[in-house]
């Protein structure tokens, strides 16, 4: 019978998660990840496998916690197109406040040198095209309420969406200038048809 672990999977996740997302994939040692977690290396690596694995395993549970929730709430709450627009409206606030300029730590990961060769790419592309979805279904259904256009390609929007989020969480590692933010954010919604940023906050508050 295998013995009960005797530590709390979930905090241990929990604190791989901060050691990568503050170091990078790259930069994070086994010895962080025993210091963070405060596990023994044969124990960390016994519950979750070698440093890739468990990096996975932090990314699937940051992912779970911030983008996934943060995606079907939007959903739930806003009509497609107001969707859209809340999501960049959350993302612009999320930057104002990350004080110790964390970022985002699936883009984060999309900037480390080292992605294709520990096999990271497909699985982190795998996260973008998650993203990507988001925007597409959003398009899709504010046109057929005819919220915005039609002559808009949904597969260009959703495209160009990505590139402009991956662009400002960028933007937001080197310092985060909210108001940058918001006009490279308005001048797309603008271009798109989507509502502006004013809309999804106040709907927000009337909450």
């Amino acid at each position: 019978m295998a013995r009960p672990r005797e530590f709390d999977e979930e905090r241990a996740l929990e604190a791989a998660r901060d050691a990568f997302w503050e170091h990078g994939y790259e930069g994070t040692s086994t010895r962080d990840l025993v210091k963070y977690t405060g596990l023994t290396q044969p124990s960390l690596y016994n519950a979750f496998g070698d440093k890739r694995a468990l990096f996975r395993r932090a990314l699937e549970h940051y992912l779970d916690h911030t983008l996934r929730s943060r995606l079907a709430r939007l959903e739930d709450e806003f009509a497609p197109a107001l969707a859209v627009t809340a999501y960049f409206a959350e993302i612009i606030q999320r930057s104002g406040s990350d004080i110790g300029q964390r970022g985002c730590m699936l883009v984060n990961s999309v900037l480390e040198k080292d992605q294709h060769a520990d096999g990271l790419q497909e699985a982190i592309a795998s996260e973008l095209a998650e993203i990507k979805g988001f925007f597409h279904r959003s398009i899709v259904a504010a046109q057929k309420r005819r919220d915005i256009p039609k002559d808009i390609s949904a597969d260009d929007a959703s495209a160009h969406l990505l590139t402009l989020l991956l662009g400002m969480r960028v933007l937001a590692r080197i310092g985060p200038d909210v108001e940058l933010l918001r006009s490279a954010v308005e001048v797309s919604l603008a271009t798109l048809g989507l509502p502006r940023l004013r809309e999804a906050e106040n709907s927000k508050r009337s909450k």
